[in-house]
Order: C-alpha cells, then sequence, then structure tokens
C-alpha cells in the first residue's frame, strides 16, 4: 500500500489527489512560513508578501508536482511545460489575493487565518486545472 501511495507512477485521479494535498501541504507549509516572514519579520504588507510567498510554493511545488504527482518526467518542451504551470499558479494567485483581501480587509480575519482558507479554496481549481488543462487528463 506504501508503494502504491508514494512510490508507484500512476494516472489514478484518487491517488493523484492524495500525492497532491501531500505536496500541496508542502507547499502551503512554505508559503506560510514565508507569508509570515515577510509580513511579521520584514514589516511587508501582507498582500505584497502573498505574492512573494506564493511565488516561491509555486517553485516546490512544480518541482515535486512534475516528478511525483503527475508523472511528467519525460515532458519534452520543459519551458512550454513550464509557462503552462505559471500560466494555472498565476490564476491561483490572483484568486488568493482576492479571497486574502475579502476574508482579512472586509470579513476581519486575522490575514494567517484568511490564508489557510483561500488556500482550500484554491487547491482545487490549482489540481483540477493542471489535471485537465496542462497534463491532458479527465476529471474522472
Amino acid at each position: 500500500m506504501i508503494d502504491k501511495l508514494f512510490k508507484q507512477r500512476t494516472d489514478n485521479i484518487f491517488l493523484q489527489f492524495f500525492r497532491y494535498i501531500f505536496v500541496g501541504g508542502t507547499a502551503f507549509v512554505v508559503d506560510f512560513f514565508f507569508l509570515y516572514f515577510f509580513s511579521d519579520i520584514c514589516g511587508i504588507y501582507y498582500l505584497i508578501s502573498g505574492i512573494l510567498s506564493f511565488i516561491i510554493s509555486v517553485l516546490v511545488n512544480y518541482l515535486m508536482s512534475i516528478k511525483w504527482v503527475f508523472n511528467q518526467d519525460d515532458i519534452e518542451n520543459r519551458i512550454m511545460e513550464f509557462n503552462l504551470f505559471l500560466i494555472i499558479s498565476t490564476i491561483g494567485l490572483i484568486f488568493t489575493e482576492i479571497l486574502l483581501y475579502v476574508f482579512t480587509d472586509i470579513i476581519g480575519l486575522y490575514y494567517l487565518i484568511s490564508k489557510i482558507l483561500a488556500a482550500i479554496i484554491v487547491l482545487f481549481w490549482n489540481f483540477i486545472a493542471r489535471r485537465v488543462m496542462f497534463y491532458g487528463k479527465q476529471i474522472i
């Protein structure tokens, strides 16, 4: 079971989603840490910090996703692949920034709580977009 979950190549949507949650969790920890670091330690406005931390986490997510989640070791055009990944991630960043603003400035939540909520919502966009648009896989 451990081999199936963590080691074997798979096109199974449920195993890929499990792996995506694991990778996304790792990227989220990186994102969350840098959001806090840039905002509270460096004193940068939280929406700017959100962009910086998101960029760092996207790189972590990209490297882990191509190697492990979606089995894309053999893609010939890495530049095109990375550009598509950036487009999807940029849309996710726009969603994230809007949600951060709404949850923090309009609803009044603490910005780190807003980040958690935004990340959960944007996770579904990113997974579906990457699986369908980027890797040419069906949702089910």
